[in-house]
């Protein structure tokens, strides 16, 4: 996993999970902490993600929202936008590019 990018903005890449949660939330809370406005988070290059990896995202929302900051994503992958559709924290968390609920079948 890799983090590169400032206090406005960051790309996470590689995979995002138990082994690597501890340094990215170190960095990403440091961004959040060091500055203002919306902190833009492009996941375009991140390859997987577990529940823990899913957990910092969380964390690092919670702690921008407590900072007055708001969490943007950017560059969801399309397997992840699923995963958030599905726990419905689509709705909670702020894109870049919208994502949309898949399509419900007509009846």
């Amino acid at each position: 996993m890799y983090i590169r990018g400032d206090h406005a903005e960051a790309v996470v890449g590689g995979r995002l999970d138990v082994r690597s949660a501890a340094d990215a939330r170190t960095v990403l809370h440091s961004a959040v902490d060091d500055g203002v406005g919306d902190l833009v988070l492009d996941l375009s290059e991140l390859d997987s993600w577990d529940a823990t990896g899913l957990g910092v995202i969380m964390g690092v929302h919670r702690r921008a929202g407590r900072c007055g900051r708001r969490l943007v994503l950017r560059g969801v992958p399309p397997q992840m936008q699923r995963l958030l559709v599905a726990t419905r924290l689509h709705r909670i968390l702020a894109f870049e590019d919208a994502v949309a609920a898949p399509s419900q079948p007509r009846v």
